[in-house]
């Protein structure tokens, strides 16, 4: 069968407008993630018995479950449970979000308890509070620490937006699979699907790198 290149310019505007869905999905859930990710995490790391506890219950909960039963339990079972109406779009940022809290809570704390105990104490000595140690003299180093990681979080929850097929939302993947379904080249639009997502991680890998180049992370 030859490679039809029309049938992919034809696809264009439908793919983009996924493609824009997708970062749109990916942003949002992120942001969200980052919030609870790190409260979780700081709560993982210096919290009392009873927010360390429920910290951790979260984030195995969710590091032990897929994220697409997540999405299915949050846009099927959460309605029936709370007497609430979810759309689809909206539970798809949900799931990024409460998925990407557990991982970047791991993140954080890693990263802050991986700074050298005695710049706390140190801190605290001078007669900080211990909100300002943490934000004034751990946190800078700890957060050029979590980079990285952080980064490596970001990509895998922008590709993870493509499970949200099950429940109908018209990401990326979603407009391939109807671009498909009309036109059965399968090739040229998963090819094309393909490359749509190559081009948006390549640009967050790029933006990364360019960080962790700029701040000078060893």
């Amino acid at each position: 069968m030859d490679f039809d290149w029309s049938v992919i310019w034809q696809a264009l505007p439908e793919l983009f407008k996924g493609a824009r869905l997708t970062v749109l999905i990916a942003l949002a859930g992120l942001a969200g993630g980052l919030v609870i990710g790190f409260a979780a995490g700081l709560a993982r790391a210096y919290g009392n018995i009873v927010l360390n506890a429920i910290a951790m219950i979260y984030v195995e909960i969710i590091r032990g479950t897929p994220i697409i039963v997540q999405v299915m339990f949050i846009y099927f079972a959460l309605p029936i449970l709370a007497d609430v109406r979810i759309n689809p779009l909206a539970a798809a940022i949900m799931a990024i979000i409460i998925n990407a809290g557990a991982y970047i809570a791991e993140i954080v704390r890693g990263a802050f308890l991986s700074v050298h105990r005695g710049l706390r104490e140190a801190g605290l000595a001078l007669g900080l509070p211990f909100w300002k140690v943490l934000f004034y003299i751990i946190g800078p180093l700890a957060f050029r620490r979590m980079i990285p990681a952080l980064g490596n979080q970001f990509i895998v929850s922008l590709k993870d937006t493509s499970l949200f097929i099950v429940i109908g939302v018209g990401e990326l993947t979603r407009q391939g699979q109807e671009i498909m379904a009309a036109n059965f080249r399968a090739v040229e639009i998963w090819s094309a699907v393909a490359m749509f997502y190559l081009i948006m991680t390549g640009t967050l890998t790029l933006i990364l790198r360019l960080t962790e180049k700029r701040m000078r992370i060893l």
